[in-house]
This record gives C-alpha cells, sequence and structure tokens, in this order.
C-alpha cells in the first residue's frame, strides 16, 4: 500500500519508528507498504486515526484525504 508509506515520510518517520508507535514489527509495516500483506482492519482503523485521514483514501479508494465527501457529513 503506496498510501502508507507516502503517509508516514509526510510525517517524517521511519519505519522503525511508525511500527513502533503501531506495536508491530518494522517487517510487517515493511510487507504492507510494498503490498505483500494487507493490515488488518484495527491496523487500517489506527492509521486513519494517526494519519488523520479516511479509510477510504488509506486503501486508495479516493484521492480526497478528507473523512467526509465534498459538501461535508450529512
Amino acid at each position: 500500500m503506496n498510501r502508507i508509506r507516502e503517509l508516514r515520510k509526510r510525517k517524517g518517520l521511519t519505519q522503525t519508528q511508525l511500527a513502533c508507535q503501531m506495536k508491530v514489527s518494522q517487517g510487517t509495516l515493511s510487507y504492507w507498504e510494498r503490498g505483500d500483506y494487507e493490515p488488518d482492519f484495527n491496523a487500517l482503523r489506527w492509521m486513519a486515526d494517526f494519519f488523520q485521514v479516511s479509510l477510504d483514501y488509506l486503501l486508495c479508494r479516493t484521492d480526497n484525504p478528507s473523512f467526509y465527501p465534498p459538501g461535508g457529513p450529512d
């Protein structure tokens, strides 16, 4: 998932630093960034909160990082 790498680098974090905060190994994070494995829902939710982006943005389903669609919440 290239989006994880992109967001991590924007925050100025190394894989080791982010992995430590997430309580996963650096190898696990590397697998996720390369797309070898997919993070589980809890990891995705944690990253979305940490990076303050929507799950859809994190999963590359949209290029809009906002939690809400244009026009705001219903």
